[in-house]
């Protein structure tokens, strides 16, 4: 079957997820097309929405989540639905998919609306791509959802979508994320991520602390923040800086802990590996809800932004060998309640429907 995959740039979780699913589709010998819809469909303004988006949830975050917060329970359409409506039928005249798959809220809305007034008939797959039920993710054009979590799924329920619609399948992350067999001999491994993200902090007393973590060897991947980089290569003898990578799955499969941001896709690429994790004390509302569902699940704690008291969370949990055991443990659990490979069994439902027809 030929599958449309529809995503956008806010943040790269929506396009990272899609990346998977159309890996996982291709894998089962189906056809998937991914496009960045909004580039597609308004490719002069793409740039400056995504330049904007990025502002706003760095520099305006409060008001980003404030804005999440009523709008949480609340339907709404988005700006420019009749205009990005057209442009889609434009391109299903090109692609003509068997079934659409979006991974972000507005392409699930704009599909939605395209089916209400055309009449569509192609079913849409929405797969939520944060722990969260916030009702920008529901439209009546939705014929199955993918969700991150049971409890996802319940408060999809609570909110009228019917339970034969909603699968379990965690986010979709990269098939080489995988449980590792870590050694338990030598130096603890701590990973760190978000040196990209410039969430790393400043002073040189926070890396000198890590670099005296006795029995400890520390690994920062620091994406394209070259000027971290430079900063931390080769000066402590106990922390390896890495630039941008793609060897992300190696080094979570060594790692004994990993302190990050709990972004939806990082979050379950930590579950894939069954790597403890300190979350980054979130700010923003969708990465808040990932925190607490990692935590609620003993799967994670939480470590403070400030310096002193990010080290004592490190510390406290670096060492505790049962704590970590039991957090792997609660991962173990939690990727047992989930099916990964839901969309490819979605798209096999409907492509036996199709042949029965």
């Amino acid at each position: 079957m030929e599958i449309l995959i529809l995503t956008g740039k806010f943040g790269m979780g929506h396009w990272s997820a899609s990346q998977s699913l159309a890996g996982q589709l291709e894998a089962e010998g189906h056809k998937a097309v991914l496009v960045d819809f909004f580039d597609y469909a308004l490719p002069e303004l793409a740039p400056s929405m995504y330049w904007g988006f990025s502002f706003l949830v760095t520099h305006m975050g409060g008001l980003y989540n404030a804005y999440h917060r009523l709008t949480r329970n609340v339907d709404n359409e988005v700006p420019m639905v009749s205009l990005l409506r057209c442009r889609l039928g434009e391109l299903l005249g090109t692609v003509r998919p068997d079934v659409i798959l979006s991974t972000h809220p507005v392409c699930s809305c704009v599909v939605s609306r395209y089916k209400r007034d055309e009449g569509g008939r192609v079913p849409l797959i929405t797969c939520i791509t944060d722990v969260t039920s916030h009702s920008e993710w529901i439209h009546p054009g939705t014929d199955c959802y993918l969700v991150p979590s049971p409890n996802v799924r319940a408060a999809l329920m609570a909110k009228g979508v019917d339970p034969e619609r909603i699968l379990v399948s965690g986010i979709p992350v990269k098939a080489d994320f995988g449980r590792a067999a870590r050694s338990q001999e030598g130096p603890r491994e701590l990973l760190i991520m978000g040196g990209g993200l410039g969430l790393m902090p400043r002073n040189n007393s926070f890396y000198e602390a890590l670099n005296g973590l006795e029995g400890v060897h520390t690994t920062i991947l620091t994406g394209k923040n070259d000027r971290l980089y430079r900063r931390l290569a080769g000066r402590y003898e106990q922390i390896e800086a890495v630039p941008f990578t793609d060897r992300v799955p190696e080094y979570m499969g060594r790692a004994h802990l990993m302190l990050s941001k709990p972004g939806g896709i990082t979050t379950f690429e930590a579950i894939a590996a069954r790597l403890p994790m300190l979350a980054w004390e979130p700010f923003l509302e969708q990465e808040r809800e990932n925190a607490r569902f990692l935590v609620s699940h003993g799967m994670a704690r939480v470590a403070a932004m400030e310096e002193e008291a990010c080290l004592a969370a490190i510390r406290e949990t670096i060492y505790d060998r049962e704590l970590l055991a039991g957090m792997e443990r609660a991962m173990e659990k939690m990727a047992a309640e989930l099916c990964r490979n839901a969309a490819c069994a979605v798209v096999s439902a409907l492509e036996r429907e199709a042949v029965c027809a």
